[in-house]
């Protein structure tokens, strides 16, 4: 899907002042609302803007530990391990990935010892055959895709209409 310059904008006052108004975007913006409202109903649709809700801190809910679990699934149990994965509330991400493993979650805990209960839990899930975990010191470069978004729209403002 091609972002043109407008798109762009919109993404960076989406992203800079999430509880705008439409029609504050517009008018910061000089389009019209309905202009607008259509940009924004497009990048929903093609998948783009993939939510608008707010974004929760682990730490704040009580769980300030994050660790990046790696498991070694049983040949052919990818899906079922995937599945299961996602009931235990402490992952918060999942993703299959190439390299040493299968399968690499995202876990938050409320300190060390909870930690080792989650991981306790997923090596007793059927399939997984070995899990590797890396504990995350501290946040470097937080999530975030405000400097993609202007990178993409400087290549769409570069190239030919």
């Amino acid at each position: 899907m091609a972002v043109d310059a407008l798109d762009t904008r919109i993404l960076r006052l989406l992203i800079e002042q999430p509880r705008t108004s439409v029609r504050e975007y517009a008018r910061i913006l000089s389009v019209a609302r309905g202009t607008l409202q259509a940009r924004i109903d497009r990048l929903e649709r093609d998948g783009v803007i993939t939510g608008t809700g707010p974004v929760l801190s682990p730490a704040a809910l009580g769980h300030p530990v994050l660790a990046f679990v790696h498991l070694e699934v049983t040949q052919g149990h990818l899906d079922e391990v995937g599945g299961a994965l996602a009931s235990v509330p402490e992952i918060v991400e999942a993703f299959s990935t190439t390299g040493g493993g299968d399968l690499l979650a995202r876990v938050v805990a409320r300190d060390n010892g909870h930690l080792e209960d989650v991981i306790q839990r997923l090596i007793q899930l059927p399939g997984v055959v070995r899990t590797r975990t890396e504990v995350a010191l501290r946040e470097r470069v937080p999530h975030r895709l405000l400097p993609l978004v202007e990178s993409v729209g400087r290549t769409a403002a570069g190239s030919p209409k």
